[in-house]
């Protein structure tokens, strides 16, 4: 991490602004969610990581512990690959190549952290509607559960994006509603499952399908209506810059939690793609630009500007929309570039490069650079951290200028949260109200690096293009 302390910076330009004229903020006691989940990330077992030539080293797990240590992500989606994992090609094996699954697993179980669990597709195309495989596959969740004690995994995702033309059920909702009472009949025979719950239906947020009946908004309002099976109802959004910063996704969100009422509703997957806005037109041409000629990606499923500082505020921008509209969490795809490779190949010539890092960047792509922590992970690290599961998202009163966005929470000690991000050029003196008044917050901040100060009073600067969190740490 790039260190320069941001102390001075601060007490200057509070002493210059005297926050005279600051944007004035209220945290109310007007509760959008009573019982937040938390946020968290895409961690999936290095299923390719053998194929590519490589093993993931102890070192390598210490780094991830230590990293996600900081981060204390509230919730992992955590995804296999069947044909990498207990399917050689002609029968089941619990056991094949399970050895890193259990390891990620069992930090989540240490750790208290809820897993979503699931498959991205059957182990072929062919197998989609197989009752060996829905017999196989609950086999396989119970050994882990029941067998393994992994009760962390509370919820369970038998299609990934069955609405896409990509996945199996190719958008078929019918289908992908007789899967879901197949699996749940199944699932019914292992005492061991009663705890967890299908989530569904992990549909992408604005795309539609030509092949189904329903976009994303009907795939979600069919399954509240006719899936009763659903424990937790779940999609996934990437969306782009200008969509965000506008406030149009926020609405987006407001409109798909409307439709599921009080239950909760969570992103499985959340990361932008700046492709079919024409407002994203530059990040779309730097990101083309970074492909070409790329040793390891060839972008068909990446994003080459998870490197930038700017991603480092895209990245909450999002995250607030989506506590600020009611959802109850959200998982950043994803963790590591060293989890996939684009159609899962088991190749290293286009890999899924989305992460916080690539933990094999030494060992697999020659590169040692790829292994260091990017940017975003701290701004990232900072929202799980602070907004942990059992936190009320609470509403905020007060104009906020254009360039600025924030969410608050009081979390389950009594203290509060209000995270906040300046995209626009100016610094913003900010005056923040807590309901109760109360000592020991400090602010801390993400502008090229990571800093932490107290604050005496509620009067502060949010410095242009930056994040910052005010919290008791």
């Amino acid at each position: 991490m790039r260190n320069f302390s941001l102390t001075i910076f601060m007490s200057l330009l509070l002493t210059a602004a005297g926050c005279s004229r600051p944007v004035v903020l209220t945290v109310t006691d007007e509760v959008i969610n009573p019982c937040y989940l938390g946020n968290g990330v895409e961690w999936d077992p290095y299923d390719e990581a053998l194929s590519w030539g490589s093993e993931v080293s102890e070192a390598d797990w210490n780094t991830l512990f230590e990293r996600l240590d900081f981060m204390k992500p509230q919730y992992v989606r955590c995804m296999i690959n069947s044909p990498f994992t207990y399917f050689d090609g002609n029968g089941f094996d619990d056991n094949r190549n399970a050895a890193y699954l259990k390891k990620l697993l069992g930090y989540c179980q240490r750790n208290g952290i809820l897993v979503v669990y699931g498959e991205y597709n059957p182990p072929t195309w062919e197998m989609k509607a197989s009752t060996d495989w829905v017999k196989a596959s609950v086999k396989h969740l119970n050994w882990l559960v029941g067998e393994n004690g992994f009760t962390c995994i509370r919820h369970f995702v038998i299609f990934n994006e069955p609405d896409g033309d990509w996945a199996s059920p190719n958008g078929d909702f019918d289908f992908w509603k007789g899967m879901v009472q197949a699996f749940q009949a199944e699932m019914n025979r292992y005492p061991a499952l009663s705890d967890v719950t299908i989530a569904g239906p992990d549909a992408v947020i604005d795309y539609k399908n030509r092949a189904s009946a329903y976009d994303a908004k009907g795939w979600l309002s069919a399954t509240v209506a006719d899936v009763p099976e659903i424990g937790i109802y779940d999609m996934h959004a990437y969306p782009g810059q200008r969509y965000v910063r506008s406030g149009e996704f926020l609405e987006t969100l407001k409109e798909l939690k409307a439709v599921v009422g009080d239950k909760p509703v969570i992103l499985g997957e959340a990361g932008y793609k700046y492709f079919s806005d024409p407002a994203d037109s530059a990040l779309a041409q730097e990101y083309w630009k970074r492909v070409e000629g790329h040793p390891f990606t060839k972008g068909g499923d990446c994003n080459m500007l998870v490197y930038d500082d700017f991603y480092a505020l895209d990245m909450p921008l999002l995250l607030m929309s989506v506590m600020n509209a009611g959802f109850s969490g959200a998982a950043a795809w994803m963790l590591d570039d060293a989890m996939h490779s684009s159609g899962d190949s088991g190749k290293t010539e286009d890999v899924k490069l989305w992460g916080m890092w690539n933990i094999l960047g030494s060992e697999v792509f020659g590169d040692p650079s790829q292994e260091e922590v990017r940017p975003w992970y701290y701004t990232w690290s900072l929202m799980c951290r602070h907004f942990p599961a059992g936190s009320k998202i609470l509403a905020l009163s007060g104009d906020l200028p254009v360039g600025v966005s924030a969410v608050a929470a009081q979390l389950p000690d009594g203290s509060y949260a209000v995270a906040l991000v300046n995209v626009s050029e100016q610094n913003r003196a900010v005056q923040l109200t807590l309901p109760p008044p109360g000592s020991g917050y400090t602010l801390t901040t993400y502008k090229g690096a990571l800093e932490s100060t107290p604050v005496e009073g509620r009067c502060f600067i949010l410095p242009k293009q930056s994040f910052a969190i005010f919290a008791k740490e």
